[in-house]
């Protein structure tokens, strides 16, 4: 099917569209045109019969799956409008959680692979385990930027594809490393290719979904960082259990071809899953009609969003000297820092002995009690997405997270500095507790996307900003604060836990005032759809 837009200027960036009621309905599928600036290729026109085929079959599979629709709207929505969040929630935003689950799974296995053989054959008596996160902080915090300046001039679905498969390959090439040099090597590649992963996927949210739609999809896909986790641990059991020594390769070494087999079978599928932008759609995505295009367009303009443009020095200049440039980063970064403990919850268990020396908890327990965590994660994580749309605030339920977090942080001052008269249940139980302050990400990156609708440039530079900035602190700090030599008795990780979440804390209580006293006219000014009948769609679903 060919797309744009008869007698429209629509080169990537400059498309326009009239947000009328009246010409939505004048637009048809046939009237629509190819962006020929932005795209080499030729789209060929789809057959009157394969494309009835077509929408046979998905209209039978998106009428029976509802994917966390709208806790609730304010509007009426079209069939067709209804149609088109089903088909993003079966499409999009499956391949984002498959993508993100397999993402912090190539991510994380370094720690459940350190704690099952790694450490010994590899010889790694130090703080190695700390400086992988070091190098792959470091080339994922310089390419990110990068890859979101990139993801406005090339299709999201050739490049966050790509770059899957690369760290696929990356990730099994771990399997035959022989020293910690080696490994140095390949988490450097590792953390090029997954840079753009989140921003990415988090950048794309933004443009399909609606304000009353958009925390819950990024709570939910955020979640997928802790089902990746918890899949590690399980995966790595099964993988003792089974395949150690198949083939003479120790169990972790087969946790990373496995690994990247699972990646880059996923890397594939992203460039038929990947919808690309409203205005500029994916001609490999099946799924996705000439008509939805135009009703994700129309969705952008009642919602007061403005659609893709390419990230240009002026933009980037503009975006440099707003204030909020900084403030969202320098919050997400707090939000990050201060439940950081969570991550060495295996490394508390690995340190735990019994009174004859012997290890409290076996290789294999040391990765799966971690699971339990985890599925703390992704329940709460859900939990606070839910409530955010249900009762559009964010900054309220991020200072409730951070009040949350101020008690583990409190008992394990106490535990780390009189471990033999505080209980070892209060340890465990506030490691676990830490997991219940995880859900903070989907709701800054929604309350960015409501106090910027109409910058999409800014909004893109600032999601890059602040995953850049967590990796650039985590990259050097982490082995300071939580260096793996002194687990579980940590100097002052801890301390440091509690001032951070007092910072956050403080900062979503000046962001919120700023908002109400600066931004808030212009916000409801692009939100005014969100009650304005004029916008409501009567549509009869088609035939």
């Amino acid at each position: 099917m060919i797309f744009g837009v008869a007698n429209t200027s629509h080169r990537f960036g400059d498309w326009s569209m009239s947000s009328s009621t009246a010409r939505y309905r004048a637009l048809s599928a046939r009237d629509v045109r190819q962006d020929q600036d932005h795209d080499d290729g030729v789209l060929n026109e789809r057959s009157d019969t394969g494309s009835n085929e077509q929408r046979s079959w998905l209209q039978r599979l998106t009428q029976k799956v509802t994917f966390l629709q709208p806790t609730r709207r304010r509007t009426k929505s079209s069939p067709l409008e209804q149609d088109l969040v089903r088909r993003l929630d079966i499409f999009l935003m499956t391949f984002g959680c498959i993508s993100q689950v397999i993402k912090y799974l190539d991510q994380t296995n370094i720690s459940s692979a350190y704690v099952s053989g790694m450490k010994e054959d590899l010889e790694l008596y130090g703080d190695e385990l700390n400086y992988f996160t070091t190098f792959f902080s470091i080339s994922y915090c310089l390419m990110l930027i990068p890859s979101q300046v990139i993801i406005t001039y090339v299709r999201p679905s050739y490049w966050l594809p790509g770059l899957e498969i690369g760290w696929g390959f990356v990730t099994a090439f771990i399997a035959f490393t022989q020293n910690s040099h080696q490994v140095y090597a390949l988490r450097v590649l590792l953390g090029l290719f997954e840079s753009s992963a989140w921003p990415g996927m988090m950048t794309l949210f933004m443009y399909w979904y609606t304000p009353m739609e958009l925390a819950k999809r990024m709570g939910f896909y955020h979640s997928c960082q802790a089902l990746g986790s918890m899949m590690s641990g399980a995966l790595q059991v099964a993988i003792l259990e089974t395949l150690e020594g198949t083939w003479g390769l120790r169990g972790w070494r087969w946790l990373f071809i496995i690994n990247g087999i699972m990646t880059l079978a996923i890397g594939l599928a992203g460039f038929f899953m990947i919808p690309d932008y409203p205005k500029l759609p994916n001609p490999r995505a099946f799924w996705l009609t000439a008509d939805h295009a135009v009703m994700a367009t129309e969705r952008l303009d009642r919602h007061g969003r403005s659609d893709t443009k390419r990230i240009t020095w002026a933009s980037a200049k503009r975006t440099f000297s707003m204030w909020i440039a900084y403030f969202i980063p320098a919050l997400y970064i707090a939000t990050v820092l201060a439940p950081y403990g969570y991550n060495y919850f295996n490394l508390f268990l690995k340190s735990l002995k019994n009174s004859d020396g012997t290890p409290t908890w076996t290789t294999e327990e040391v990765n799966a009690i971690p699971i339990a965590g985890g599925a703390i994660n992704v329940g709460c994580v859900w939990i606070w997405a839910i409530l955010s749309d249900m009762f559009q605030t964010r900054w309220t339920l991020v200072v409730a997270q951070a009040v949350i977090g101020l008690i583990p942080c409190t008992i394990m001052n106490v535990w780390t500095s009189h471990p033999d008269t505080t209980p070892l249940s209060s340890a465990y139980a506030s490691y676990l507790m830490t997991y219940l302050s995880l859900g903070t990400a989907p709701l800054v990156m929604s309350w960015l996307s409501e106090l910027l609708p109409q910058d999409s440039e800014a909004r893109t530079l600032i999601i890059g900003y602040s995953i850049a900035g967590v990796y650039a602190v985590l990259s050097w700090s982490q082995v300071l604060i939580w260096p793996a030599s002194q687990a579980p008795f940590y100097a002052y990780a801890w301390q440091l836990s509690f001032f951070f979440w007092l910072l956050v804390i403080a900062m979503c209580f000046a962001l919120r005032i700023a908002e109400k006293k600066f931004l808030k006219p212009k916000t409801q000014t692009a939100l005014l759809g969100e009650d304005d009948d004029s916008a409501t769609y009567s549509d009869s679903p088609a035939s």
